[in-house]
């Protein structure tokens, strides 16, 4: 069966995982930019609080992991008032050791394992935009053993390191982001993977991206009426189904361009379009260019 979660994920290629130790004590806080680039974090010891912009305030609670696809600007903290310090992600040199914040001295308040990493796709804002923003767990002992063995990883210079990293990160989400599907989840990916009706119309997509879907065989799959089926797909998946269609075919339609070693009109055949010149109609459409000038490009300018 097609998992929707793993190919997103597939595609979004996630690597170059960096890693590092933070604590805290007394009176502090500090502010990060916007940062833009996917990070996680898990708490080791004690707690602290986190502003996230665009979201209520947080505690941190040992156990916790979090994870934001897309890190905006963020503050931490302790639980005394304190002016916050503040910290460009862009800017700042990877430190080797532990980070402390407050009082130097004695025991943290609060110890957190976080780290960041890229993803390798040009395609990453349109495949992050279907997962949330913000992901908050509490009490899942996997995700915490993942984040140990990415920082092991990370830290080591062993053979395949590279390749090592960039599948446990792939662990890493795929874990993070299934404990949230379900009405729990903001609109996107994960909540319509939630609802099993709207799951299967999803699967059907993902599985045969170059049938010419309507919206009436895809209300039959789910076992809808149209009307149904539509309004319950774009409040869960948060675009109508055609619309999610086009930006799953032409995520495909830029990988499959950036490997050059396949003709436009079999780019054209796979994602569901008659020929070539109807195919570079609507990608250029979408993405702004010409399918030719961006697989010669290698998609460096979308």
């Amino acid at each position: 069966m097609v998992d929707p979660l793993s190919e997103v994920i597939a595609l979004l290629r996630p690597r170059t995982v960096f890693s590092k130790i933070i604590s805290g004590a007394g009176r502090w806080a500090v502010r990060y930019s916007d940062f833009g680039q996917p990070s996680f974090c898990t708490v080791l010891d004690g707690s602290c609080r986190l502003t996230v912009e665009g979201h209520e305030p947080l505690t941190l609670e040992a156990g916790d992991f979090l994870l934001l696809p897309k890190t905006p600007g963020f503050t931490m903290s302790g639980f005394e008032p304190s002016s916050a310090k503040h910290i460009d992600p862009t800017v700042s040199s990877a430190p080797t050791n532990e980070v402390r914040h407050g009082t130097p001295d004695g025991d943290p308040d609060v110890r957190l394992l976080g780290g960041s990493f890229v993803f390798d796709s040009r395609d990453a804002d349109l495949l992050v935009s279907l997962l949330p923003a913000l992901v908050h767990v509490r009490g899942v002992e996997r995700l915490s053993t993942l984040v140990h063995l990415v920082r092991d990883e990370a830290t080591a210079e062993r053979p395949g390191r590279d390749l090592v990293l960039g599948r446990l990160v792939e662990v890493m989400l795929i874990e993070a982001l299934r404990t949230i599907q379900g009405d729990m989840a903001p609109a996107g990916l994960l909540r319509g993977l939630g609802d099993a009706r709207i799951a299967i119309a999803i699967r059907e997509m993902h599985s045969d991206p170059a049938r010419t879907w309507t919206v009436e065989d895809l209300a039959k799959t789910a076992a809808l009426s149209r009307s149904v089926f539509f309004d319950r797909f774009t409040s869960a998946v948060g675009v109508p189904p055609i619309e999610y269609l086009l930006g799953w075919r032409m995520a495909i339609a830029k990988d499959l361009l950036r490997q050059q070693d396949i003709s436009l009109a079999e780019v054209a055949e796979r994602v569901g379009y008659s020929s070539a010149s109807t195919f570079s109609t609507a990608f250029s459409r979408h993405v702004g260019q010409p399918p030719g000038r961006f697989a010669r490009e290698g998609g460096n300018q979308v």
